[in-house]
């Protein structure tokens, strides 16, 4: 598994596609930057850091040579980079390759690019994501929406990044007042700026637990407004937890925020981590209502409320309709169970391994020689 930018335990990467993989029986390292220490396995999986260097084009000739020396059948690339890197350790190497795709890049650029350049952005973007899936044996979608941009149907598989449930204790809800919980990474296109006046439109004696990091420069803006609206104390920003304390700490709230920003095409299509690990804690969730695979889940699950969240009146009215104690246990009971079943990591789980054994004719697959492993002849690259 190739990663230019996810981290070497990705929650994702690792913790699901990889440790599916690795519990079926196949021998699988991430190669990820990383510039500090990180264990040597984790789920069953084997992380292999190498220097981030400085950016991520700086990063590709490595990861390209430790790619061509792994020794793998398969590599799975996690980036459009990695994807490329990917693709040319193959022709050297022989091994099949499988792209996993993450996110509607044909928008990435539409904030960058004047709005009369943006198609043709999209096109050239769209053009690349073909001509790699050309070269690559099969494509791996995470969520619904993707898959249009990368050609022939028969070679993808989509493999959505449901919920993988922990060992942990739901929520338990009664009364008191309410704490509020935001996942992740933060910023002004994920609604961090509206928190503020979203804690001071709430219940009283609200708190929100900020379980991640501002990505965008924006903590500043946001402290200053906390500040000026008189709610900073009621606030407490963690940064990351691995993710084990992270879920125990989503367990202690009592509903989740997800605040993605209309106007993004990537938040229309978003199926986020922290929707999953709001479900698998029991916790409802507020999320908007214009994110057509979010909404999706939720109204499916029945876990939440669906709001225009780019409206801060909005967003602490559904606070306050989740100010009662048995609603939320209601809704928290309803997305764990979900988490467990419909939307849960062990289907889409079984559809990878039923892909990599098809790649593989159903052998193991040694993802290192560096590990002792004896890696299976690859072969010439067919669509799954």
């Amino acid at each position: 598994m190739l990663s230019a930018e996810h981290p070497p335990d990705d929650a994702r990467v690792v913790r699901k596609e990889g440790a599916a993989l690795a519990a079926a029986g196949w021998r699988v390292t991430h190669i990820a930057p990383s510039a500090g220490a990180v264990p040597a396995m984790v789920a069953g999986v084997a992380l292999r850091p190498y220097p981030p260097g400085r950016g991520r084009l700086a990063r590709l000739p490595g990861l390209l040579r430790r790619a061509m020396r792994s020794g793998a059948a398969v590599l799975h690339a996690s980036e459009p980079d990695a994807w490329f890197v990917a693709l040319l350790a193959a022709r050297f190497s022989g091994a099949r390759v499988v792209l996993d795709v993450h996110e509607h890049y044909p928008s990435r650029l539409d904030g960058r690019v004047p709005g009369w350049a943006r198609p043709w952005a999209r096109g050239a973007i769209r053009l690349a994501c073909r001509i790699a899936a050309w070269g690559a044996d099969a494509v791996v979608v995470a969520k619904d929406g993707l898959a249009e941009d990368f050609g022939d149907p028969a070679r993808i598989v989509a493999v959505r990044n449901y919920a993988a449930v922990p060992a942990i204790a739901p929520r338990s809800h009664g009364p008191g007042p309410l704490r509020l919980l935001h996942l992740g990474a933060l910023g002004a296109s994920r609604g961090a700026l509206l928190l503020p006046e979203i804690l001071a439109r709430s219940p009283a004696g609200a708190t929100l637990t900020l379980l991640g990091r501002f990505t965008d420069g924006s903590e500043a803006a946001f402290f200053a407004r906390a500040r000026a609206l008189g709610v900073e104390d009621r606030i407490t920003l963690t940064g990351w937890m691995p993710a084990e304390a992270a879920l125990a700490e989503a367990a202690r709230h009592d509903i989740g925020l997800v605040l993605f920003q209309p106007g993004v095409e990537n938040h229309r299509l978003a199926l986020p981590h922290k929707l999953f690990d709001c479900m698998a804690a029991g916790v409802p969730v507020i999320a908007p209502g214009f994110a057509t695979e979010v909404a999706t889940v939720v109204r499916g699950a029945r876990c939440g409320l669906l709001v225009d969240v780019a409206d801060a009146a909005a967003v602490a009215a559904a606070i306050l309709a989740l100010d009662d104690p048995a609603r939320r246990a209601a809704l928290g009971a309803a997305g764990r169970a979900a988490a467990a079943g419909e939307y849960g990591w062990a289907g889409e789980a079984r559809k990878l391994v039923g892909l990599y054994r098809r790649l593989g004719a159903g052998r193991m697959i040694a993802s290192s020689r560096d590990d002792g492993a004896r890696p299976c002849p690859a072969r010439p690259p067919t669509s799954p």
